[in-house]
C-alpha cells in the first residue's frame, strides 16, 4: 500500500525517535493518486479555458467591428462548450466512489467520500528571507533549513496518507499557519506570496495573498481525508464500523468548524450552504454505519427486534431525505454531482422500504399468544405509528388476525413499491450503474419483499388497497458531530488572548436531583448562579467556571442541552467534571532591552533581563541572551530531504480487511427463518 508515512532518516527536533513526516508518493500508481492526478489535469484545463473566455469577452467589449464580433462569439461558444465538458469530467471524478471503498467490500452499499482540494506550489524562500532581513534585521540565509522544512511540509500535505497519520500531517501544517501569520504576514505589507486553491466541485481557482484561504482549504482537506478513512473502513466488522462512524462524525465536526470560523471564503465548495449540505451528508453516512453496526450481529426474527429495526431504518431514510432536499436547493443543485443526489434518493427509498418490510414481518410472522406481554406489545406498536387507519387501535391490530394481516400486507406492498422506485432512480444515473454491488443489494431486497408478499397472498384479497401508515423514525444511537483533538475549543473563548487555569476535577453529587448551579447557554457552557453551600462549591467549583469535560466526554464544543443530557442521569455516587477558570489576560510584560552598535539601535534579537527570585540584591541580576525569536522550525536547522522515499507494500493476508465476513444485506441471509440478516 502507498498510504504510509515514510521516514527520511531525519529526526524531528521536538520528539526523540520520531521523524519528519512525508505524504504518500505522488507518483505511486494507486487508484486514489490517479484520481487526484486527473483532477489536477482537469483543473489546469479549466484555467486555460477560463483565460481564453476572459480574453474573448474583453475583445468583444472593446471591438466595434461586426465581423470581429461574430468571430469572437463563435470562439466563445467553443470555449463554453469545452468548459461544460470539463465540468462534466470533474463531476465524474467526484462520482468515482469505488476508488475509495474497501477493497474487500462486497455486501455494503457504497459511501461517498470527498476529494482533496488541489493547490499550486508555493515558494516561501525568497519572500521570507526578505522579510527576515528587512523587518527583523537578521540574515535570512541562516533560516534556510527551517523554510525548506516548511515548504516540504506543505508539499507533503498535497498527498497525505489515508489514515490518522495523514490527518496529523495536515494538522501539523495547520498549526504552523498562525505562527507564519504572526511572523511574516503584516496588514501593512504585502508578501508577494499567492495561495491558489481549486474548487473541488467547479475546478475554478481561487487566489489570495492572506492565509485565510490556506487555513480553510487545509481544514476542508482534513474533513475530506476523514471521509476517505471512513469510506475505506471494513464495514463487515464491528471495529471497522466504529472507525467509519468516528471518521464521518469527525469530518462533520471539522466542516462545522470551517463553516463557523471562515464565513467569507471565496471558494464555492466552502460556502455556508455547501458546507451545511456536506455536514448533513457526513452525519447521514455515520447514521447509516450505526444502523449497519446494529444489524451486523444479526436481527432476530422477533416482534420487538423487528419494530426496533424498522424505526432505525426509518431514521436513516429520514436523514438521507434531508440530505437530498438540501442538494436540490439553489444554488447547490447546479454544482453538486448528479451521482450524489441520485445516491441519496436511492438510499432514502431503500431504507424506507426496509422499515416497511420489518413492520410487515412483525405483523405477518408473529401472532399475539397467551404468554406474550400484551401491554408491552401494544405500547411498542403505538410508538411505531404517528396515526393509525381510521377506526383501528394498536390493541385491535394485535388481537384480530385479519386486521394484523391486512396492515402487514399493506406494509409489504409499500416496501415493494419503494424498492422498485429505488431501482428506477438507480437506472437514471450512468455513474451509479457502474456500482454492481449497489444493484445487487437493491435487487436482493426487492426480491425478498416480493417473496414475503407471495407467501401471504390470497386471490380474494386483490381489491384490498389499504394504505400502510408512515413509520415514526427513532434511534438509540444518533450520529453527532465530533470535534477532533486537533482543535482546542471555540476560538472566541479558547484563544491566545485569554489565560486559563489548569483543568480542575470537581465531584458532582446531586441532592434531591439538584446540582446546586445553573449553566449559561453558550459554547462552552459556563457555571452561573452557584449555591455556595452545595457540595460542588465545597469541592472547589466557582461561579464563572467553564465546564470542559463531563466524565470522560470532552464538552468544550457542547451547548447547554448536550451537557445537561450528560448530567441528568447522575446518581447519588456522583460524577467527575473538569472545569477551568479565566485568569487576568493582561500580565505584566518583562523588561526588554536592545543592543546598540555605533550609537545606532539594532534589533538582531531580544534580550530579557532575568533574575533569581531568591536573590534579593538587584545588582546581582544576570543578563542572559535568549535564542533568536525567529528560531522556529520543524527540525531545528537539520537539512531536509530533497526527495520522497519510495513507499512500502504490505501484502499480508492476515490483515482484517482481507478476511471475508458476511453482513447485511447478503444473499445468504434471506432464506434463514430465525435471522433476517
Amino acid at each position: 500500500m502507498t498510504d504510509a508515512i515514510l521516514p527520511n532518516g531525519i529526526k524531528d527536533s521536538g520528539r526523540d525517535g520520531s521523524y519528519f513526516k512525508k505524504g504518500c508518493n505522488p507518483f505511486a500508481q494507486t487508484g486514489r493518486s490517479k484520481l487526484q492526478s486527473k483532477r489536477a489535469s482537469v483543473n489546469q484545463q479549466i484555467i486555460k479555458q477560463m483565460r481564453m473566455r476572459a480574453g474573448a469577452e474583453n475583445l468583444l467589449k472593446a471591438t466595434s467591428n461586426n465581423k470581429v464580433k461574430e468571430m469572437v462569439l463563435l470562439e466563445l461558444s467553443y470555449v463554453n462548450s469545452n468548459l461544460q465538458l470539463l465540468m462534466g469530467q470533474l463531476e465524474g471524478l467526484n462520482s468515482s466512489v469505488e476508488v475509495y471503498q474497501n477493497t474487500q467490500e462486497t455486501a455494503n452499499i457504497p459511501i461517498i467520500a470527498l476529494g482533496l482540494k488541489e493547490t499550486k506550489d508555493v515558494d516561501f524562500s525568497t519572500p521570507f528571507k526578505d522579510i527576515i532581513l528587512e523587518h527583523y534585521s537578521e540574515d535570512g540565509n541562516s533560516f534556510e533549513d527551517e523554510i525548506a522544512d516548511l515548504m516540504d511540509l506543505r508539499q507533503a500535505c498535497r498527498t497525505p496518507s489515508r489514515n490518522e497519520a495523514g490527518v496529523e500531517l495536515l494538522a501539523k501544517y495547520f498549526s504552523h499557519l498562525p505562527l507564519m501569520e504572526s511572523r511574516f504576514f503584516s496588514p501593512t505589507r504585502l508578501t508577494g506570496i499567492f495561495f491558489t486553491w481549486y474548487d473541488s466541485f467547479t475546478g475554478v481557482p481561487v487566489c489570495q495573498q492572506n492565509l485565510s484561504l490556506e487555513k480553510a482549504s487545509i481544514l476542508f482537506n482534513m474533513a475530506a481525508l476523514y471521509s476517505q478513512i471512513g469510506t475505506r473502513s471494513d464495514r463487515q466488522t464491528i471495529v471497522g464500523l466504529e472507525e467509519a462512524i468516528s471518521s464521518f462524525q469527525k469530518a462533520a465536526g471539522i466542516l462545522n468548524h470551517l463553516k463557523e470560523t471562515f464565513t467569507h471564503t471565496p471558494s464555492y465548495d466552502m460556502s455556508p450552504a455547501m458546507l451545511s449540505m456536506l455536514i448533513r451528508m457526513m452525519l447521514a453516512q455515520a447514521q447509516e454505519c450505526l444502523f449497519e453496526k446494529t444489524a451486523l450481529p444479526g436481527i432476530r426474527n422477533q416482534f420487538f427486534s423487528l419494530l426496533k429495526m424498522a424505526q432505525e431504518a426509518a431514521k436513516v431514510s429520514e436523514i438521507y431525505d434531508q440530505v437530498h432536499q438540501s442538494m436540490i436547493q439553489t444554488p447547490i443543485k447546479d454544482n453538486v454531482p448528479f451521482f450524489w443526489s441520485t445516491m441519496s434518493q436511492v438510499k432514502t427509498n431503500h431504507y424506507r422500504s426496509m422499515a416497511h418490510y420489518f413492520v410487515a414481518s412483525a405483523m405477518l410472522d408473529h401472532q399475539l399468544g397467551p404468554s406474550d406481554d400484551e401491554d408491552q406489545q401494544e405500547k411498542t406498536l403505538s410508538q411505531v405509528y404517528d396515526c393509525l387507519p381510521e377506526g383501528r387501535s394498536p390493541l385491535d391490530i394485535l388481537k384480530k388476525k385479519d386486521e394484523r394481516e391486512r396492515i402487514g400486507k399493506a406494509h409489504i406492498r409499500r416496501a415493494i413499491l419503494g424498492h422498485e422506485e429505488a431501482l428506477r432512480i438507480y437506472s437514471l444515473c450512468h455513474h451509479l450503474n457502474k456500482l454492481e454491488v449497489l444493484q445487487d443489494i437493491l435487487k436482493a431486497s426487492h426480491k425478498r419483499s416480493l417473496n414475503k408478499y407471495t407467501e401471504n397472498e390470497r386471490e380474494e384479497e386483490f381489491t384490498d388497497y389499504m394504505e400502510a401508515p408512515d413509520i415514526i423514525s427513532k434511534t438509540e444511537h444518533r450520529a453527532e458531530m465530533e470535534v477532533p483533538a486537533t482543535t482546542k475549543g471555540p476560538l472566541s473563548v479558547f484563544s491566545a488572548k485569554q489565560r486559563w487555569t489548569a483543568p480542575r476535577t470537581i465531584r458532582l453529587c446531586p441532592e434531591d436531583r439538584d446540582l446546586g448551579f445553573t449553566l449559561k447557554s453558550e459554547t462552552p457552557v459556563q457555571v452561573v448562579s452557584l449555591d455556595p453551600l452545595c457540595p460542588a462549591a465545597a469541592d472547589g467549583l466557582k461561579e464563572g467556571d467553564y465546564i470542559v469535560a463531563v466524565g470522560d466526554t470532552d464538552c468544550k464544543w457542547m451547548g447547554v442541552s448536550e451537557v445537561m443530557r450528560l448530567l441528568k442521569d447522575v446518581n447519588e455516587e456522583g460524577i467527575d467534571i473538569q472545569v477551568v477558570s479565566m485568569m487576568d489576560s493582561n500580565p505584566p510584560m518583562p523588561t526588554k532591552s536592545a543592543t546598540f552598535c555605533g550609537n545606532l539601535p539594532k534589533t538582531y534579537s531580544m534580550i530579557c533581563l532575568a533574575y533569581d527570585d531568591d536573590d534579593k540584591n538587584p545588582k546581582s541580576r544576570k543578563v542572559t541572551k535568549k535564542s533568536s525569536f525567529m528560531s522556529w522550525g520543524l527540525k531545528n536547522k537539520l537539512k531536509s530531504a530533497s526527495t520522497l522515499s519510495l513507499p512500502t507494500s504490505d501484502h499480508s493476508g492476515a490483515l482484517p480487511w482481507n478476511k471475508p465476513c458476511p453482513t447485511f444485506p447478503s444473499s445468504s441471509s434471506y432464506n434463514n427463518d430465525s435471522v433476517l440478516y
